[in-house]
């Protein structure tokens, strides 16, 4: 999930090297103002600084003054970049590792990295932060006692269909990260797969300016988002465990879900799909969209 840039602060980090270690420095999923004070000093002083995007981390070098020149680590050059820092690390520097944006190791390849400095009996020091996960999790109204993170399903229909028969028996609230660009397809399989009045939550554009958490039903998300509306942005889709009791939408997430609609259908559309996604009246919902596009006006 890349960051965005905040504004009105500047800092400069002091620099002070870290003991020789692999350090997993968690990073902003959206909001650069996330950033810990210890990630900062980790990637002000380390020796080496490896990087899933350069382009990417250099945004957030440069929002904080901390001049580095990161070196490539992703998933297609693991294998060479991988033994050039596991030499580093043997002989005494320090490293930082970070993702695109969250807590490394999370759907990347950092654990091919810290699996071998394991076993070169190499110091791992996480540095905890910002992870999409429990940031999509914590707003929902889901069950978080008991929850399990299942990554990016399948592209394939049949491995992704396959996948969810496994993980509908899973008695846990559940975790993916999904393409805004097949969001439709998958609610489609989840609600035939898990059942319809399954509870579940659209968590988009966490910590960033147009951030929204829609909870519903899988089929009423579904019957939102489908092929012809998908959502935009990084999208976190949190499904809980089969239940009788469906949640309904506070007054700010449905004014969000209004807002979000009306931008690529009509008004009576978009009033139709929330109407499905939360149970309301629809005589209510247009009055209420109506009294949104004069709040809107007036603004302007």
């Amino acid at each position: 999930m890349r960051p965005s840039c905040p504004s009105g602060y500047t800092a400069r980090i002091p620099t002070v090297k870290p003991k020789p270690a692999l350090y997993l420095v968690a990073t902003p999923i959206g909001n650069l103002a996330d950033i810990t004070l210890r990630a900062l000093e980790i990637l002000a002083g380390a020796d080496i600084l490896a990087s899933e995007d350069t382009r990417v981390t250099r945004v957030l070098l440069e929002r904080y003054a901390i001049r580095r020149n990161p070196v490539i680590y992703h998933e297609h050059n693991a294998q060479e970049a991988g033994m050039r820092l596991l030499n580093a690390l043997q002989s005494g520097k320090s490293v930082a590792l970070v993702s695109d944006a969250g807590t490394p190791l999370i759907s990347d390849p950092g654990f091919k990295l810290v699996k071998k400095a394991r076993k070169a009996d190499i110091p791992i020091v996480p540095i905890p932060g910002p992870s999409a996960v429990i940031t999509a999790l914590i707003p929902t109204g889901l069950p978080t006692d008991s929850f399990f993170f299942c990554g990016f399903l399948a592209v394939r229909q049949v491995a992704r269909r396959k996948r969810l028969e496994i993980l509908k028996t899973i008695d846990s609230t559940l975790i993916f990260y999904e393409s805004p660009h097949r969001v439709s397809r998958t609610l489609v399989d989840m609600a035939e797969i898990f059942g319809a009045n399954r509870p579940a939550a659209l968590c988009r554009e966490l910590t960033k300016t147009f951030e929204s958490v829609y909870t519903s039903t899988l089929s009423a998300l579904s019957a939102a988002y489908n092929k012809e509306s998908h959502p935009r942005g990084e999208i976190v889709l949190v499904v809980g465990p089969a239940e009788d009791n469906i949640p309904t939408c506070n007054i700010e997430a449905t004014d969000r879900m209004l807002l979000d609609l009306i931008q690529n259908m009509s008004t009576a559309e978009a009033v139709r799909k929330v109407a499905q996604m939360t149970g309301q009246k629809k005589k209510v919902l247009y009055t209420r969209v109506i009294e949104l596009k004069a709040q809107q006006h007036n603004e302007i």
